[in-house]
C-alpha cells in the first residue's frame, strides 16, 4: 500500500513540475504546435476530509455515531483530443481513506481506472469513475452521507448528455461480485431533466439489485432482494435565473416517490409511496437547506439487510422526516468548497441533531481560476 502511494505521489510530482515548466514557455506557432495538441499528459488530485457527528440516540432508524476522516484522490492519464472525433482519456490512481484516530491499518486504498469520452455534451466513462462525475448528486434517499465519504466511485458506467435545456444520465454501479464471500449487488440509477426558463420537470428511476452467494459458499443460503425506485418532479429556480430575489440559489422541487421492494426468500412485497418537497437556499456564504417527506415507508427490508441492500439515508424508514440544514460557507470557490453546517432531524419518533464540517479540494479547478466563476459543488450537493 505505502509503494503504490509513493509511486502515485512521485508521478503526479513529476508531472505537476513538466506543468509549470511548459506554463513559462514562449506561445508556439499554431502550425508548431499542431503535432503536440493532440496528447497532453493530464492529472488532477481531489482531497476530502469530513467531520460528521450524529446524535441519533433518540431516533429508532439511525445510530449514534462520530465519522471523522480524510481522503486523498489523486490521477494521472492522458488525453487524446481531436475537433472531429471528440475527446478521449484514460486516467487510472486510487483514494486513500483514513479514519482520523484509527490506526493506518484501518485504511482504505480503492484503485480510480476509468476511459472517458466526450464530444459536443455527450459523455461516456467506463471503469471505477468518481461520483463528482455525475452532472447532479443523487439525493439523500438514494445515497446517504456515510457512503458518500468511503464509497467515492462508481464501478461500472456512467453515460450522460447536457445542454442548455437540461441533462440525462444514466449510471451503473456493480458493488458486489459474486462469489463464496460476496453477494451479487449493483444498481442502475437514471435521472434526468428539462428546463425552461426558471421552471423545470424531470424524474429517476433506480433498480437496484442484492442476490446470492456463488453455490460453494459456506454461508447459509439467502434469497433475492429487489429494490426498485420511481421518481417524477417539477421544480422552480428562482436565483440568478430571475430577478425575483437577491439570493444565489432559490430552488424549489416537489417530487413524487414510488418504490417496490421485494425479497424473494421471505415471499414478501412493499409498495410504498409518498412525497418529498425540497427547498435550497444560498445567499454569499450562508445557505439553507429543508427536505420534507411525508408518506410510506420508502425501506422496508432495511431492518434486515440495512446498506447492504438499500444505500439511501436509514430516516427513510419513517412516515415523516424532515431535515433542516443550516450551512456556512467558511471558502469556496472554483478549487475549494469548505462549510460548517448543523443540522436538525424530525421523524415520526424523535427529534435529533447532527454537525458536519467538509473540506474539499480539487485540482481541476485551480488552472481556471481567475476566469471560472463556477464554484465547487460538494460532495454533499452544498
Amino acid at each position: 500500500m505505502k509503494k503504490v502511494l509513493l509511486i502515485l505521489t512521485v508521478m503526479v510530482c513529476g508531472l505537476m513540475a513538466q506543468a509549470q515548466t511548459n506554463d513559462f514557455l514562449p506561445p508556439q506557432p499554431k502550425s508548431a504546435r499542431a503535432a503536440d495538441s493532440h496528447v497532453k499528459m493530464l492529472y488532477n488530485v481531489d482531497f476530502l476530509t469530513f467531520f460528521d457527528n450524529r446524535e441519533y440516540d433518540r431516533s429508532p432508524y439511525q445510530r449514534s455515531q462520530t465519522l471523522f476522516g480524510v481522503r486523498l484522490s489523486p490521477e494521472i492519464g492522458v488525453l487524446i483530443a481531436d475537433s472531429t472525433v471528440g475527446q478521449h482519456r484514460i486516467m487510472a490512481g486510487c483514494s486513500y481513506i483514513q479514519p482520523i484516530g484509527a490506526d493506518y491499518k484501518d485504511a482504505k486504498v480503492l484503485p480510480t481506472i476509468y476511459y472517458q469520452f466526450n464530444k459536443r455534451g455527450f459523455g461516456v466513462h467506463l471503469g471505477m469513475l468518481p461520483f463528482t462525475k455525475m452532472i447532479e448528486n443523487l439525493p439523500d434517499y438514494l445515497m446517504y452521507d456515510s457512503i458518500t465519504y468511503f464509497h467515492p466511485n462508481i464501478q461500472g458506467a456512467l453515460f450522460n448528455y447536457q445542454d442548455k435545456r437540461g441533462f440525462v444520465e444514466i449510471m451503473a454501479d456493480w458493488r458486489g461480485m459474486w462469489s463464496a464471500d460476496t453477494r451479487e449487488a449493483f444498481r442502475v440509477v437514471l435521472n434526468g431533466r428539462y428546463q425552461y426558463k426558471w421552471f423545470f420537470v424531470g424524474g429517476r428511476a433506480m433498480m437496484n439489485h442484492l442476490a446470492c452467494y456463488a453455490p460453494d459458499s459456506p454461508k447459509p443460503p439467502v434469497g433475492v432482494c429487489d429494490d426498485l425506485l420511481g421518481s417524477a418532479y417539477f421544480g422552480f429556480d428562482l436565483g440568478k435565473r430571475t430577478n425575483v430575489t437577491p439570493l444565489d440559489s432559490f430552488v424549489i422541487r416537489a417530487n413524487y416517490i414510488i418504490s417496490f421492494e421485494n425479497d424473494r426468500n421471505a415471499g414478501v412485497r412493499y409498495l410504498p409511496q409518498g412525497g418529498l418537497l425540497e427547498i435550497f437556499l444560498r445567499w454569499k456564504w450562508i445557505g439553507f437547506r429543508n427536505v420534507t417527506y411525508y408518506g410510506q415507508c420508502q425501506m422496508p427490508l432495511f431492518p434486515s439487510y440495512r446498506y447492504l441492500l438499500n444505500q439511501g439515508d436509514g430516516f427513510y424508514q419513517s412516515t415523516f422526516y424532515n431535515r433542516s440544514d443550516i450551512f456556512f460557507y467558511i471558502y469556496n470557490n472554483s478549487f475549494v468548497n469548505c462549510f460548517a453546517s448543523f443540522n436538525f432531524h424530525v421523524d415520526d419518533k424523535a427529534f435529533t441533531t447532527s454537525q458536519q464540517v467538509i473540506a474539499q479540494f480539487s485540482l481541476d479547478g485551480v488552472w481556471n481560476y481567475k476566469n471560472n466563476k463556477k464554484k465547487l459543488r460538494s460532495v454533499l450537493g452544498k
